[in-house]
């Protein structure tokens, strides 16, 4: 089937690797798109937005902080700054 389709080189690299069995069903898939899905959600009904710039460091230690944890990157700042502002 590969040689009938103008595959890039990275499509046949993931082809070849699907091909010989290198790929496996998420079982938790159902889950995760759920919890994904209550992310965007609690993002877009967020009350008082703010846009703000952090350094690159910074913004990368956190998002694998809430990946960690298991939480929106968004919501691991609010909970930084609740914390922040609740303790001075």
């Amino acid at each position: 089937m590969a040689s009938k389709l103008k595959l890039t080189t990275e499509e046949q690299g993931i082809l070849k690797s699907y091909e010989e069995g290198e790929w496996k069903s998420v079982a938790s898939s159902r889950k995760r798109l759920n919890q994904y899905r209550a992310y965007a959600t609690s993002t877009l009904e967020a009350k008082g937005l703010i846009s703000i710039e952090l350094p690159p460091n910074d913004l990368k230690a956190i998002r694998r902080k809430a990946a960690e944890t298991g939480v929106p990157y968004q919501t691991l700042i609010a909970k930084i700054v609740h914390q922040f502002i609740a303790e001075h």
